[in-house]
């Protein structure tokens, strides 16, 4: 089964996308992306999810943010369809781990706002658990959410509450692969793309056996290539690499690639998936409710 959310995306106008400061290892300020050749990219992404069918949405720059181009982080969006009234579109606006990224919350929350989402947090200015919603991705009617560089453990209760789902964490220990979306690319109900050097050996075990078909990325794959940092239309595959084994294996299980450079925007930090933030994930479709929410122990086995 092809997965039901990916058709609808928000991505941040490129304008402001520049490297002022170092937060994770790809970034040098003394290594500037070319600004032409970065719109030129994040059109080409845009124009490709459209010509695939699925929706884009364009939040503005914001000139102090040069990361808000980095879309994916900037907040957990779950439709809530059984609801009525005022937070029927619901967003879990992220609380950055660092303070340089802080500035960028205020502006997506009145974009999110104007566009009908009611805003929750599990922290805000500095204070309470920190949540980067590059950390979580739906899978198998379960909330996955990596934590550790990003994604504070406590903010696992706080999810599970505020969206009334079920959550499983994961501990990411790898420095250079510090959100879950550049270890792991949920494909379909029954195939993700899983880089098990990302976490601890216990996490590793527990998400490769979540994963009925893993597609697994040896840590040069994941690194070198940034194909885990991928988005999936239907059967499509919107890669900015990809190893010629992985395309092997995503041949035989019937996904198509398209390759889009991004790599103006690999000197920050992120790729494809980083660059877009779903605007789908629907609780009771995506997500199983489950009153009051729960998280799974570490170590619990999948269903």
């Amino acid at each position: 089964m092809t997965l039901e959310w990916g058709r609808h995306y928000a991505m941040v106008d490129p304008a402001a996308y520049r490297i002022d400061y170092a937060i994770n290892p790809y970034m040098d300020p003394a290594v500037q992306p070319d600004p032409v050749r970065a719109r030129e990219q994040w059109q080409a992404l845009a124009g490709t999810l459209r010509a695939l069918g699925a929706e884009v949405e364009e939040i503005p720059a914001l000139p102090q943010a040069p990361d808000m181009v980095y879309a994916m982080n900037l907040g957990l969006v779950a439709l809530r369809p059984d609801w009525t009234g005022p937070g029927r579109r619901s967003v879990v606006m992220s609380h950055m781990r660092f303070p340089q990224r802080r500035v960028e919350t205020p502006a997506a929350r009145a974009w999110f706002e104007s566009h009908g989402f009611a805003a929750s947090y599990v922290g805000r200015d500095g204070i309470g658990a920190h949540f980067e919603s590059g950390d979580a991705f739906p899978f198998r009617g379960e909330l996955v959410v990596g934590h550790g560089p990003r994604t504070d453990e406590l903010a696992l209760k706080q999810l599970a509450h505020d969206l009334g789902v079920q959550v499983r964490g994961v501990r990411i220990t790898h420095p250079g692969m510090y959100h879950l979306d550049l270890a792991f690319c949920p494909l379909d109900a029954e195939h993700a793309l899983v880089c098990p050097a990302a976490f601890d050996e216990e996490s590793a075990a527990l998400l490769l056996d979540l994963v009925p078909q893993p597609v697994v990325l040896s840590e040069e794959e994941a690194i070198g290539s940034w194909c885990a940092n991928s988005v999936v239309v239907g059967r499509t595959v919107v890669m900015p690499e990809c190893p010629r084994r992985v395309r092997n294996w995503l041949d035989t299980l019937g996904f198509d690639v398209l390759l889009v450079d991004v790599s103006e925007f690999h000197l920050g930090g992120g790729s494809i998936r980083c660059l877009t933030n779903p605007l789908d994930i629907t609780l009771g479709r995506d997500l199983e409710v489950v009153t009051g929410g729960h998280v799974l122990p570490t170590g619990e086995a999948a269903a």
